[in-house]
């Protein structure tokens, strides 16, 4: 799918193309947006534009030479961004190529954060002039939207850090599952963070001649800085919690090997004496008294209650 975006008096307005004006128009649009393109489109758009597009393999690799480089068809740059795939956070790499006349992003699905600046951008709440303040603005705007997920998993940390510490009935175990949940998303997070900062840094060589890049680029740095800190806070609160249920979960089995253990020793001394009143020697000298099995049970009672009692006195109960 291939989507056009021009700038209109200082907005980024969203151009729709017929098919007889696509040739054209799409030489003087401002930002073409290529998502999970057909080959056919692809070809079109490397045709009209002169450009290689970078296929997946390239896109996903992770060293800075292949993420952060300049060629004739402009300035390249692969960020990481954050994406939902069944309840869990991932990450997609999307390729900028930013030009004197046009910004040009792959991606292969669908991400929240070019639906939130299309949205804006019907809105005309999005104020760009040129391609490199558009990815500028891209930039601002990923980071703003990894500091909602960061207070989104704050929010979900408070609420597993009562479950465990306050609620005395609470599922142990399935809290160790949302925890797990949140490191994972939480090292996401980090993830694309560290990847921005490195994508903020070779703009900033590459756009060091631009007044306005190097007034926007500081800002998003300070802003990466302290999220970054914030993961860290986060990742030491989930490391604490994960231990604490852990040590609450050895605890409840301690008990109930506790348990199993004193129940044992009392059963001992009464075993002790079925045993000894079991033995079938000829010569006993309780074999033919009348009381001897009351007696015998009474014995088995007092052998168990003694290490009860024993148990009760010294707190072990």
């Amino acid at each position: 799918m291939l989507r056009f975006f021009d700038f209109t008096n200082g907005k980024l307005v969203e151009r729709k193309l017929t098919d007889g004006r696509f040739d054209q128009a799409m030489l003087h649009t401002g930002w073409v947006d290529a998502q999970d393109t057909s080959d056919e489109e692809r070809d079109r758009l490397e045709a009209l534009l002169h450009t290689e597009l970078p296929e997946s393999d390239d896109v996903e690799e992770i060293e800075s030479s292949a993420r952060y480089f300049t060629d004739s068809s402009g300035i390249h740059v692969h960020s990481l961004f954050l994406t939902q795939s069944e309840g869990r956070m991932d990450t997609t790499t999307v390729a900028f190529i930013l030009q004197a006349e046009r910004l040009i992003t792959v991606r292969e699905c669908e991400l929240a954060d070019f639906r939130l600046l299309r949205m804006r951008a019907r809105r005309g709440q999005v104020e760009v002039r040129t391609p490199r303040h558009l990815l500028l603005t891209m930039f601002e705007q990923k980071v703003e939207n990894l500091a909602d997920a960061i207070e989104d998993i704050h929010h979900e940390l408070e609420i597993i850090s009562h479950r465990v510490l306050e609620e005395t009935e609470t599922d142990l175990e399935s809290a160790i599952d949302d925890l797990a949940a949140l490191e994972d998303s939480n090292g996401k997070i980090r993830l694309c963070l560290m990847d921005t900062q490195r994508s903020i840094s070779f703009l900033q060589r590459q756009l060091r001649e631009s007044k306005g890049a190097q007034e926007i680029i500081p800002d998003v740095i300070r802003d990466i800085d302290t999220l970054m800190s914030h993961t860290t806070f986060l990742f030491d609160k989930i490391n604490f919690l994960m231990s604490t249920t852990q040590g609450f979960i050895n605890i409840e089995q301690n008990k109930i090997i506790k348990i199993f253990s004193i129940a044992s020793v009392m059963f001992l001394p009464p075993t002790l004496v079925a045993s000894l009143y079991g033995m079938n020697f000829e010569f006993m000298p309780e074999l033919k008294f009348a009381f001897g099995y009351p007696m015998a049970i009474g014995l088995m009672i007092l052998a168990g209650l003694i290490p009860l009692v024993y148990f009760k006195r010294k707190g072990w109960l």
